[in-house]
């Protein structure tokens, strides 16, 4: 006749029942790391938003489901859920000397040589993170051999307002490069105090305003510019592009080798150029018959052969597992990447139906979790380090 009282509900329980489901990725629970928000409570219903540190997390779907076992299981009576998912990027948490006010993490491309597609890396990170809804800058600090105008199809002249220099915009992305500021068949020929010059002036006196994201795009090898950086700012970390040849290997362990001398934290190891893909291939461009075959897969013999490993095989998953950095992924040689590129239409690579998409965000993803791990191991340093030491009398 009464019908049955729902048990009451504060936050505090909705909050208590969280305990203990954990970011997979930062290994402490959601509630401390005060990513629980918004908890209302109502006729028979409990609505929270869980806000994530970055919109690129990989582990987003696992994390919701988490929330919702964990509160059907220790809520007492039964509610409806609405869990929201959001994201708001974060930062290392506390100042640093050097830091750039309004950039959240930047993050340098590196690579031990040129040629293994290092700037095509470093425009798929930066339209990647943007496709999930950061705000992102590129910054092309290969001084010598600028390819970043070129790979986003922009060629507009900085214009200064007082003393800041205002970044070209296209495509979403802020953007700065010496290519912007010479003629396309004009050489740059400078110094070390000059290229420092140069790379002090684009970090300072370019106007970033405010980003999630600033991803430097660097020049092959351990040369001066790596140096500037570290020096000029705390960078967030560094990612390392090689492709599976051993000689590619062996500069990029020399790359992240310069870089811990640094003491730049590495973000992980891409496999660029991993394989080629036969029988995408053949969908994308084969005729009628080719295109048949392929769809049957009855064009190889064993399983796997579709993949042509022409540089060898996960040369770079290994080589960062010997040195003991993430693997951020394997993105294959992929005609419809390199045309995009040449058109100067890099942000198509990442547009529903390309080929080369699935991959570019699965780096993409693994790289965001990586600067929420380092940005959260260098809040706890930060929190230790103000902790009071306590001497003992004798």
């Amino acid at each position: 006749m009464f019908g049955k009282t729902k048990p009451t509900l504060s936050e505090r329980d909705v909050l208590d029942a969280l305990k203990g489901v954990k970011d997979p990725d930062l290994g402490r629970d959601l509630v401390d790391l005060g990513m629980i928000k918004d908890v209302r409570i109502g006729d028979g219903t409990v609505a929270l938003t869980v806000n994530l540190t970055t919109p690129a997390c990989p582990l987003k779907g696992q994390i919701e489901r988490d929330v919702r076992n964990a509160l059907q299981a220790r809520l007492p009576g039964e509610w409806n859920l609405t869990v929201n998912m959001t994201a708001e990027v974060r930062g290392k948490g506390s100042a640093e000397s050097g830091d750039i006010p309004g950039i959240k993490n930047v993050i340098a491309v590196g690579s031990g040589k040129g040629g293994v597609g290092k700037s095509t890396m470093a425009a798929s990170i930066a339209f990647g993170l943007k496709s999930y809804g950061a705000s992102v800058g590129l910054m092309d600090a290969d001084v010598y051999g600028p390819s970043i105008p070129h790979l986003v199809g922009a060629n507009a002249r900085p214009q200064a307002i007082g003393e800041r220099i205002q970044p070209i915009e296209a495509a979403g992305l802020k953007l700065m490069s010496m290519g912007f500021l010479l003629e396309p068949e004009r050489a740059v020929i400078m110094r070390g105090p000059m290229l420092h010059g140069i790379i002090n002036q684009f970090l300072r006196q370019v106007d970033w305003g405010s980003l999630d994201y600033l991803v430097i795009d660097l020049p092959p090898g351990t040369g001066d510019v790596p140096l500037t950086l570290a020096q000029t700012l705390p960078l967030t970390g560094a990612v390392v592009v090689c492709t599976p040849q051993e000689v590619a290997l062996l500069d990029a362990t020399r790359a992240i080798s310069m870089f811990r001398q640094l003491r730049v934290p590495v973000l992980g190891m891409i496999e660029n150029m991993a394989f080629f893909d036969v029988l995408a291939y053949l969908k994308d461009r084969g005729g009628p018959e080719a295109r048949k075959l392929a769809e049957g897969r009855n064009f190889f013999d064993l399983p796997g052969d579709e993949r042509a490993y022409l540089f060898g095989r996960g040369g770079a998953r290994q080589r960062a597992r010997e040195m003991d950095v993430p693997f951020l992924g394997e993105v294959p040689l992929n005609l419809y990447l390199r045309e995009t590129g040449d058109a100067g239409k890099m942000d198509s690579a990442l547009q529903p139906g390309s080929p080369s998409r699935p991959y570019l965000l699965g780096v993409v993803e693994q790289l965001a979790a990586q600067i929420s791990i380092q940005n959260e191991r260098k809040a706890q340093e930060a929190a230790k380090a103000r902790l009071p030491k306590l001497e003992i009398l004798n």
